[in-house]
Parts: structure tokens; sequence; C-alpha cells
């Protein structure tokens, strides 16, 4: 039997599975990558261990399927974190600066204040924060010893060069447009934003097509070397892709430490209202473009909570959540601040509307919520911008698998939520584009009807003007934390 070996390097787990020549996943595995807080707002992970996380997941992935042959290796990656390695030895030059870092909002600010917010939007699509990684390759490079010869990159140029054994420094154009350093228009490097953020852009990788020939294995433990890697992508832009939301307003929710949402563009279309554009994925180098909005913490606050409380695990959370009402008391999850459609690096989470009425299970659901109301902005920026209708919406990621929260979302975007059975839409995404690669699916006309196991969940009537004026009254709160700090 022959398939696809799609890899899915995340910020919590790397995930590996095999997928066959229908589409179908035969093979599972996961290992955890393991991250790190040094200091109030930075996160970090290693390098090395990531790598290791992935080789344990292929690993794993292989002893459960069926004995295959494998024609090729997919990428998806966490997306805006970044490293730098050594290019003669391999060796790590530093952590892997996660997305979800702050370490260089001072910088960003500063850059704000320098003006360049704009020319930097208009050529990436994205906003002056330290969520992206223009600001954070400088840190990188402000603390690597002089002579060494340094590559730096995206995780999906990292796993390519430890995966081709150091023969390959190259990306994906969907890694490369979320880098802050990559002119959305031209599909190049930009000289001029290396010039902003201070990076020699002779550092970074080549950009590949999402669909390309990104180099051959070498030491992949149970994978013959030579085995070619024909795909590399962002999670978020290969989930799109996996669930073949190939037509303009088709979208998704994926939904697991933070949340991605993203909606197919006719063309490019310059961002506002906190929302950012980028390269879906790019073929036959032509690109297809996306409008995204980036929540920084979602399911994450869900463990945080059961600790809280005291519960078993997050089941048990959600299960007591729904034993409350909608309109629980306001809970902002702020912990690194707060994304799209905000982009406030000073917002902290808090409860509001607390009292002494407020119970156990009204907690619960506060936090379960916040996952919808967050989702709810940013598809309410989408809808303003693009001035289209909201087509097919698609939800995937571990959460997703919930029934009541994936409802209450529907609930309060007033829309319907495409429910799938396999939540690996990431790699399923990567290994259709390798797919594309050697031929195994002709077009993406023959991508879209590969068979996926959905299920519709329609919204319900809430009350959502009163909804949303409690999520607003905290996210007020939230925001003002640091002013009225200051003002004290």
């Amino acid at each position: 039997m022959r398939a696809i070996l799609a890899i899915d390097q995340g910020t919590t787990n790397s995930k590996a599975v095999l997928v066959s020549e229908t589409g179908e996943i035969i093979g599972r595995g996961s290992s955890p990558v393991g991250i790190s807080y040094p200091r109030e707002g930075w996160v970090e992970q290693d390098p090395r261990r990531l790598y290791a996380s992935v080789c344990e997941a292929v690993d794993a992935c292989l002893k459960t399927g069926p004995d295959v042959t494998i024609e090729a290796v997919a990428i998806s990656n966490q997306r805006e974190s970044v490293t730098a390695w050594d290019a003669e030895t391999g060796d790590a030059l530093g952590p892997v600066v996660s997305w979800q870092c702050r370490r260089t909002a001072q910088d960003c600010e500063r850059l704000i204040t320098e003006g360049r917010l704009d020319r930097v939007q208009a050529l990436t699509g994205l906003p002056l924060d330290p969520m992206f990684p223009g600001s954070k390759f400088r840190w990188l490079l402000d603390r690597i010893p002089a002579g060494r010869s340094v590559r730096l990159g995206t995780v999906d140029s990292w796993l390519i060069h430890c995966l081709t054994g150091g023969r390959r420094h190259v990306c994906d154009a969907s890694n490369a447009a979320r880098s802050q350093l990559f002119d959305l228009n031209e599909q190049r490097w930009s000289e001029e934003l290396g010039e902003i953020f201070g990076v020699d852009i002779g550092l970074l990788p080549e950009v590949l097509d999402s669909s390309a020939d990104f180099g051959r294995t070498q030491g992949l433990p149970g994978v013959p070397d030579g085995t070619p890697i024909m795909a590399a992508i962002g999670d978020s832009h290969a989930a799109l892709f996996g669930h073949g939301a190939f037509k303009p307003g088709d979208g998704k929710v994926t939904f697991g430490t933070g949340s991605s949402v993203m909606t197919t563009l006719p063309q490019f279309i310059a961002p506002r209202n906190g929302i950012t554009t980028t390269v879906a994925w790019r073929i036959g180098g032509k690109p297809t473009f996306a409008f995204e909005g980036n929540i920084l913490v979602c399911a994450a606050s869900l463990p945080w909570m059961v600790d809280i409380l005291g519960l078993a695990d997050v089941a048990a959370l959600v299960e007591l959540a729904a034993s409350a009402e909608p309109g629980a008391p306001g809970f902002v999850p702020a912990f690194v601040g707060l994304g799209a459609p905000y982009w406030n690096s000073d917002a902290r989470a808090l409860f509001s509307q607390i009292n002494f009425n407020t119970t156990r299970a009204q907690m619960a659901r506060s936090v379960t919520d916040s996952i919808a109301f967050q989702v709810h902005d940013v598809i309410a920026a989408m809808r303003e911008q693009s001035g289209g209708e909201l087509g097919a919406l698609y939800v995937d990621g571990g959460p997703s698998q919930n029934r009541f929260l994936m409802q209450c979302v529907s609930n309060l975007i007033d829309h319907p939520v495409i429910q799938c059975e396999a939540p690996e839409a990431s790699a399923l995404g990567a290994a259709y584009l390798a797919g594309l690669s050697l031929g195994l699916w002709s077009d993406l006309h023959i991508v879209s009807e590969l068979p996926r196991n959905t299920q519709i969940i329609e919204p319900q009537p809430v009350d959502r003007a009163a909804l949303l004026e409690i999520w607003n009254d905290a996210l007020a709160r939230s925001t003002s934390c640091k002013t009225q700090a200051k003002g004290e």
C-alpha cells in the first residue's frame, strides 16, 4: 500500500499521520514538545527537543499503521515561531521563540513610534506585534556570538534542515508570509523590510511553493533515506486546504493552544479592522490569499481553569460549564495580551462581574464561552471588511470535537459550523499538497472530492446582545488595566 507520511508539528505536540491514496488516515502517532516560560510574557521551546518529538511521533505512527510504502513526506507546522542555527555544524544558536512570545513588545512599540506600521502592514499584511517574527529574528541575531555562519528560519525550515541532514535551507510561501520579512505582492524577501527590522535577508531560506520538492530525507527513523519531502505549509493554512475551503468566503477555525480563523479570498485585499492578510498556499507559482485572525489564547485557558477549580480534567470542566446558563461572568483570557482583532499587548486576563452568588459552574462557563466570544469578534471584523457572505465554515483541532463548545460558537456567530470527524485537518492538508506534487490527485477539484466525515451544527437562538454586553464590558476592563496602573 502506498501512503504519504504527514508531520504536523504543533505548539504542544508533534503529530504524524499516514494518509492513503484515497485520502484516509491509516496511522497516527504523537509526542509532546515541551514549552518554557523563562520570564513574564516570554515563551520558548528547545529546537532539538522539537525535532526529537517529530521523530518520536513518526516512530509511533509507523508502529500503529499498516505496512506501507512511503511515497513522500509532508510537513505542516506551528507558525510565527522562529529559531537560528549554524549553517556549517547544524547546531542550534538559540531557542525557538514562540509565536506566543511577547519579549519584543518594546521593539514593536518603537517601530510604531517611528511611523513604520503602515509600510510594514502594506507590504506584509501583518501588524507590528511581537507575535510576528520580524523583531524576534533581530532578538536572536543580537545574542549569537560573532563568527558563526548563521541561518534563520521558521519551524518548517528548521525541520527540513534536520530531515535532510542540513542539505536544504528552504521554506514555503505560507510560512514566509507570516515572517514579516516577505513582500506579499512581489512574493519575495524584502530588502526594505530587512532594513526596518535589522535582519540580513540573505540568512533566510529560499521560498518555494507549498507543493514542491523540498529535498530528501536522511536519518529519519523508520523512513528510507532519500524519501522526497513534497509539501510544507503552515498549520492553519494546511487546515484550510485540508477542508477543501477553496471558494472565496469559505473558512475554518482551528482550535488549539491559540486559535486561527481564516477565510479564502478571491484576490489580495489589504488588511484592516485588526485582521491580517496572508498567503493561504502557493501552487505553480500562484498564491491564494486569505484573511486571518489570530487568537493568542484559546483552549490553553481550559487546563488552567481545571487546576483552579480542582477538577479531574478538561472534560469535567466542559461538563460543569454546560450545566450553567449562558450569561456567566465575563472572562478575558489575555494571559499574553490579546491578538486579533484587538492587538493589545498590555491587556491582562481577568474575570468581571463576579458576586457572592457566582457559582463554580458559572466560572467554568465564562472560560469556555471566551473561546466563542473571541471567534465572534474575528468573524465580525472579517465580515465587515470583505463585504461578502461567509461561506462554509469548518472547525478543527482537539476542542472542535466537543459538541457543546462548537454549539456555543455557532450560536454566537449565528452561522452553521461544520464539525469534522478527524481533527487532523492540518496533517491532511499537507498530505493533499504532497499528493498533488506526486500526481496522486490531479487538481483541487479532485482534492475537494476526497472523503470527509462531517456534521453540521446549526445555530440555536440565544440573546446575543446581552451576552456580548457582558463580554465587551470584560474586554474594556482587560484592556484598561495598564492604563489604570500608570495613572495610580
